[in-house]
């Protein structure tokens, strides 16, 4: 008799945590917590840049690997780890590794499941500029008058909260100096930015495409650049027929919803992202998804860099025939 025991034809009666633990290798079990891996797509990640995480919505665990952009469901882990074409392949292999977990284990433990809150950024203060500060900025030839029109402006301090699983409120005020917060024109905070922090330079409060307060929308051309910082030094080349944005970073997409309406009040759009290989890799999901031609600055790893360590001239000098090359 043929047993049909372990037989699983559901992608159903798979545990999505279970996914993640099998082909991640985890350390640790998932019952709703946020994980931070070294990336399993870049080997060269020494920083952990991969986060496995409860989607909001959905309650199910994604992952979102900061180092190469590759992001999605467990579908989409397993789809890119053997560099399968489909996702009906991903899931024929889920099945069929599912199915020999099973025949060598009694079972795949049932685990009590909480969706645990999420530090966020509830208190801050502003605070008077000061002499590091302007060290900090004017060596990437960044002013006063570029920091007000873009709403950048030196913190206090900034506090953060969260609710653990027991219910108990977490408060956390980070007080320190290079701490500066990124408000949209209507006063509200949409990024914490802490140059020194190596650990974690930003910290997002809110959705927002850098930039799109200040756009004219008047100029023949618009770069995406990687930061608001590379938009700001942009503003340094004086290039007078192109305006600048900024995604939250370079591997968040910006809407189809947004990129639809600027690509009907300019001529081109290109992307100017990074040098390395994460940023190169987000120039060509740019061009794959809209068809946008990239420019590669072979200088320092960004703009804001380049200008930095070789002055507004010579960046200019270099950069600007390969804008006027990509249209």
């Amino acid at each position: 008799m043929i047993s049909t025991k372990h037989i699983i034809s559901d992608l159903s009666d798979v545990p999505r945590e279970w996914v993640f633990e099998n082909y991640l290798n985890l350390k640790e079990k998932l019952t709703g917590q946020d994980v931070k891996i070294l990336s399993a797509f870049n080997s060269k990640d020494k920083v952990p840049s991969m986060c496995i995480y409860t989607d909001t919505i959905s309650g199910y665990y994604k992952f979102k690997d900061f180092s190469s952009g590759i992001q999605g469901d467990s579908i989409e882990l397993v789809k890119a780890l053997y560099n399968m074409p489909t996702r009906a392949n991903a899931v024929n292999k889920i099945l069929s590794d599912y199915e020999d977990f099973l025949a060598n284990n009694t079972f795949f433990e049932k685990r009590e499941f909480k969706i645990h809150d999420k530090f966020k950024v509830v208190d801050h203060e502003i605070r008077h500029w000061n002499t590091i500060d302007q060290q900090y900025w004017t060596k990437f030839k960044i002013g006063s008058k570029l920091l007000e029109h873009y709403n950048v402006l030196p913190l206090q301090y900034f506090t953060m909260k969260k609710k653990d699983i027991d219910g108990n409120i977490l408060l956390f005020k980070f007080e320190r100096p290079y701490t500066y917060g990124y408000f949209r024109n209507d006063g509200s905070l949409y990024k914490v930015y802490m140059p020194k922090n190596s650990d974690k330079k930003f910290i997002k409060v809110q959705n927002y495409v850098q930039g799109l307060d200040q756009i004219s929308y008047e100029k023949d051309y618009l770069i995406i650049t990687s930061s608001l910082k590379d938009l700001m030094v942009f503003q340094k080349l004086k290039i007078a027929n192109a305006e600048c944005i900024a995604p939250d970073s370079e591997n968040t997409m910006i809407s189809e919803t947004i990129i639809s309406k600027l690509s009907k009040k300019y001529k081109s759009i290109i992307i100017l992202f990074d040098n390395d290989e994460p940023g190169i890799k987000a120039a060509e999901r740019y061009k794959h998804k809209y068809n946008f031609s990239y420019v590669v600055l072979p200088m320092e790893k960004d703009l804001s860099d380049s200008i930095e360590k070789h002055g507004v001239d010579k960046v200019r000098g270099i950069l600007l025939p390969l804008l006027k090359q990509a249209l």
